[in-house]
């Protein structure tokens, strides 16, 4: 069993967490994917240099910039999910600095429900932000799925949309990925003692 502590050079004052983090991989098994883990790495890769922390939230994700009552930008993901905290990660490491100064990044959502055209624009721009996930999710050793989000509305072309991500992430595999995404994955992969991304890891 590997035992990692990390111990954020911050203070309670912040906001972070200041305790020392512990995360116990057993090997040859699949790792124990605690939230407050993402929340304490991110938090020492990006607290200093970008203002910004990843928070849990109680309801829809959402990004939040700094303002009178907050003095960091934030990254609220949904109710603790390991998945939903990647996800939000990821489009935070696509946003360039100008959108990090508006809610949401001041991008276009519509909620599930979409009607085809809305479905085809949703996948059009999630195919970057899912295939930063899918990374971040093997740099943790996690199974990952693409997600349609659209269980009430038209119907999905599934294996499509996964091609598609799959696709853009063996191209950043290539082409190297985002520098904030790149720094996050690195971090990940020296935590949960996983190997060098490849293409093959994208195969579908």
């Amino acid at each position: 069993m590997r035992s990692t502590n990390f111990s954020p050079e911050l203070s309670s004052e912040s906001g972070l967490p200041a305790q020392v983090v512990e995360c116990a991989v057993p090997l040859g098994k699949q790792a124990l994917f605690h939230y407050q883990d993402l929340i304490t790495l991110f938090a020492q890769t990006f607290y200093h240099s970008d203002n910004t922390i990843l928070v849990r939230g109680d309801a829809e994700p959402v990004y939040l910039p700094a303002d009178q009552q907050h003095k960091q930008h934030r990254i609220l993901f949904a109710h603790g999910y390991f998945a939903s905290a990647l996800h939000e990660v990821a489009h935070w490491c696509l946003a360039g600095k100008k959108r990090r100064l508006l809610e949401d990044y001041g991008y276009w959502y519509s909620p599930d429900g979409r009607n085809a055209q809305q479905q085809a624009e949703f996948e059009r721009v999630e195919i970057k932000p899912q295939a930063l996930e899918w990374a971040f999710s093997i740099a943790c050793g996690k199974t990952f799925r693409v997600s349609t989000d659209n269980l009430n509305g038209a119907a999905v072309d599934y294996a499509g949309f996964t091609l598609n991500v799959s696709k853009q992430a063996q191209y950043y595999v290539r082409s190297g990925f985002p520098p904030r995404a790149q720094l996050f994955i690195d971090v990940l992969m020296a935590f949960y003692a996983t190997a060098k991304l490849t293409e093959r890891d994208f195969y579908v």
